[in-house]
């Protein structure tokens, strides 16, 4: 089987923001036997674990590719630099294991798929892509999220 980029929160690695990991076992057994490349783009950036939450502001990972939205933390601090490089480095990663499919965290902004948290802080979901989902899309990685996750 071809290898496969996992977010490394799923793989039981405690890089989330709040320092935890969302390794469940029904993931693993679907994994087994794959050749997995577990990597966690924030952390990659060059993001602290724990972190302050941060969320997308002005437009999805589409847009802060195109220069047109950021990522912010709840303080107002601007962590885009941190996420792009971060995801420029997953599809690094991606790239010199073969990869040609990913299996990411919903909602983050930097792995969601479909929906990301609107900016707000309130828990509110819009449609969109993270900022690594995005980047790994636009260059013909199949990006999933992971259920229940």
């Amino acid at each position: 089987m071809e290898p496969i980029l996992v977010s490394a929160c799923l793989r039981g690695v405690p890089c989330r923001y709040d320092g935890r990991d969302k390794a469940s076992p029904e993931l693993d057994a679907a994994l087994a036997g794959r050749d997995v490349v577990s990597f966690c783009p924030e952390a990659a950036g060059g993001l602290p674990t724990p972190r302050r939450p941060a969320e997308l502001s002005g437009g999805d990972g589409h847009a802060v590719l195109d220069g047109t939205a950021r990522v912010v933390e709840d303080t107002g601090r601007d962590v885009t630099a941190a996420f792009v490089d971060g995801a420029h480095r997953a599809l690094a990663a991606a790239r010199h294991a073969g990869c040609t499919r990913a299996l990411l965290m919903p909602r983050s902004p930097s792995c969601g798929r479909g929906s990301v948290y609107d900016g707000s802080f309130t828990g509110e979901l819009v449609a969109g892509d993270g900022v690594t989902a995005a980047l790994l899309e636009r260059h013909g990685v199949t990006v999933r999220v992971a259920p229940g996750a």
